[in-house]
């Protein structure tokens, strides 16, 4: 398994600067998209994530340069999908485990692999204005809570993305 983060003051850091707008660019990976997400649902369990990510994600962009637009910046139908995932698989997880620990093995699942939401969209319905404006159902197949967190390489199901 991949450390993505040794201990979890990494991931608090990194939640600080990404809430406070100086995360570098650079550091605003996948896995520190779902790391964020973790975060946000552990340690701050009492905010309405689906609420609060959005203003964090668009003022972040706008901090680090990034248009909010049509073409870049925010996209509800990712994010609101990536929560729920995150979700999902958080209450999956003993609560004594670090969180460290549990983005590694969200990360060692399908959800790891940034093309996990390609599956469930087709790449013309996902990359939509619709879709970077409002949640929009997917097109290929449902978004169970579960389907996504089995180890990567597990899935057999033909359309979901290569995840080597």
């Amino acid at each position: 398994m991949s450390r993505y983060f040794p201990n979890d003051s990494h991931i608090d850091r990194l939640a600080a600067r990404l809430l406070d707008r100086t995360l570098a660019k650079s550091q605003w990976t996948h896995a520190a998209h779902l790391a964020s997400a973790l975060w946000l649902l552990r340690r701050e369990s009492d905010r309405p994530v689906e609420r609060d990510m959005p203003c964090i994600i668009r003022a972040y962009n706008e901090a680090t340069g990034v248009p909010n637009t049509d073409a870049s910046g925010y996209h509800e139908t990712i994010t609101m999908a990536s929560i729920r995932a995150a979700r999902a698989f958080l209450a999956r997880q003993p609560s004594s485990l670090p969180l460290h620990e549990i983005v590694d093995r969200l990360m060692d699942t399908a959800l790891g692999d940034s093309r996990w939401l390609l599956a469930h969209w087709s790449e013309q319905r996902l990359f939509s204005v619709e879709a970077r404006r409002r949640w929009v159902e997917p097109d290929l197949r449902p978004l169970a809570e579960t389907s996504e967190t089995t180890r990567k390489g597990a899935d057999s199901d033909p359309r979901a993305p290569n995840p080597s």
